[in-house]
């Protein structure tokens, strides 16, 4: 077969790669226009805030525990004030519960002691505690962006 003279029905060579030209010419504007477009949507992930409200300090009696299932803490009351801690395992994630001596993992069998250190189990460190601090309104606010020294009490006056 040659350039000059192609059958009927046939593509020269000099067609098909006049064709494949046009074709990754509009493969790649279609590209670029794609990430134009691309520009005009922002790529922003919205997180939920690590900063909630818990209540007012009436709500919490000395001696209640609170477990907030949907922040996965726990929320102490005591004659020296309140605390946070989390009630996620620190070996692997699982949602610890709360038992007579402290907490202990469901999963893999990681166990605290009522201040959260670790005292027997997988788990690599202790359950941190959260910052707890107060509003204008009264309301207890808890940032779990922010750990503090296992000990640390909000105290209420």
């Amino acid at each position: 077969m040659s350039d000059k003279n192609p059958e009927k029905g046939e593509v020269s060579r000099r067609d098909f790669l006049g064709l494949a030209a046009i074709g990754t010419a509009v493969l790649s504007a279609l590209g670029v226009l794609a990430g134009v477009l691309r520009i005009f949507k922002p790529d922003v992930h919205f997180e939920e805030s690590k900063k909630f409200k818990i209540g007012k300090p009436e709500q919490f009696p000395v001696g209640t525990v609170k477990k907030f299932d949907d922040k996965k803490l726990f929320v102490f009351s005591d004659e020296d004030g309140f605390y946070a801690i989390t009630a996620v395992c620190q070996h692997l994630g699982c949602i610890v519960y709360k038992t007579d001596w402290g907490f202990q993992c469901p999963c893999h069998g990681s166990k605290y002691d009522q201040m959260g250190n670790v005292i027997g189990g997988p788990a690599p460190r202790g359950l941190p505690w959260f910052k707890i601090e107060q509003l204008v309104d009264g309301s207890l606010v808890v940032d779990a962006s922010k750990e503090v020294p296992k000990g640390t009490k909000y105290i209420y006056v």
